[in-house]
Parts: structure tokens; sequence; C-alpha cells
């Protein structure tokens, strides 16, 4: 799965970057979908101000044991602190936005 791991960064803005990291567990369509639903999440609301990494726990398991991963999918929130986790297929938009203690509106330059 290692085609899909993605990163999108935003270089002018470091200090107001968003660290995620979603683990999922290989090709599922419930990947697919955490995976579909958190990139549309990020484009319309952090618009080049956040990092987010793909893990499969089948091949990141070491990565996966160290943060404690006991369920895919799982989001985690790395930066700005304190680390918030998600569980599930991330399908509800303003959810998981409240959760990760994100903005709600569209990010605006």
């Amino acid at each position: 799965m290692s085609d899909n791991l993605l990163a999108s960064v935003c270089p002018q803005a470091p200090d107001r970057e968003v660290v995620l990291r979603l683990y999922i567990a290989g090709s599922t369509p419930q990947s697919s979908r955490a995976i579909a639903n958190i990139k549309t999440i990020c484009e319309t609301h952090l618009k080049d101000h956040y990092v987010l990494k793909v893990m499969d726990l089948y091949e990141q398991s070491a990565r996966a044991h160290s943060d404690r991963i006991m369920v895919a999918p799982t989001l985690i929130r790395r930066s700005p602190l304190p680390e918030r986790r998600l569980f599930g297929d991330l399908s509800q938009t303003g959810l998981v936005l409240a959760a990760l203690d994100l903005p709600q509106a569209p990010h605006r330059s």
C-alpha cells in the first residue's frame, strides 16, 4: 500500500500547519473511504496548511505499535498539540472538524 502514502505540505506557513496521520488496514473499502474523506476535509478546510500521512498497519506495524493503534481507520492530529484521535471512516465532516478542533469554515489566506 506504499502507493497510498500521501504527503501534502505547506512550506509557507509551518507554524500554522496541521499534522495528521491516518492509519488504515490494507486496501479495504473502509480504508478507501477514510482516505477520500480526510483528503476532502483537508483540501476544503486546511488548504495548503497541513501534512497528511497515510500509514498501512500491515506495512508500518512498528509505527502503529508505538502510536498505540488498536483499530483502523484511526486519524491522529499530531500537531498542534494536544494530540487528538478519531476512529472510523471520517464521513461526518462537522464531527471530524469539531473533534480535531479544526476550523469549520474553509481556510482563507
